[in-house]
């Protein structure tokens, strides 16, 4: 199946959270996140900013899967979180598990700037047909 090629439009959250894609395609996608501004009242990265960072680079990913004329939509997303960090930047790879014709699912793994494992996440895209304007 061909993939779309472009270059992502980040949403308002993905600004926000200060996302940045380094790499993308339907069986990989790679972005980074700074820790700083996304941190919840202990001074440790949000556990919600790893979910949609996670959610972010699997529903792209999908997305690009899709291909011309379809879309993504997420209908599960789960996150289990690993370890704290309090300062520097994270690391999300989304990796496809199952790119099929109705539902791509990847796993996501975050981790921090030494390469330990912050959380780890699973989400499952809906493809669906866009709707004609």
């Amino acid at each position: 199946m061909a993939h779309r090629d472009w270059t992502i439009e980040l949403g308002e959250l993905d600004v926000k959270l200060g996302i940045v894609i380094l790499e993308q395609s339907p069986e990989r996608m790679v972005a980074t996140m700074p820790v700083e501004g996304n941190r919840q009242g202990y001074g440790l990265l949000h556990g919600g900013a790893s979910a949609a960072f996670a959610e972010m680079l699997g529903s792209w990913a999908a997305v690009l899967h899709a291909g011309e004329g379809r879309t993504a939509v997420g209908v599960d997303l789960n996150v289990t979180h690993h370890r704290g960090v309090r300062s520097g930047t994270v690391t999300g790879v989304a990796t496809a598990i199952r790119l099929g014709r109705k539902i791509a699912s990847h796993e996501v793994v975050v981790t921090d700037e030494e390469g330990k494992r912050v959380c780890t996440a699973r989400i499952t895209n809906l493809i669906l047909d866009e709707a004609a304007d």
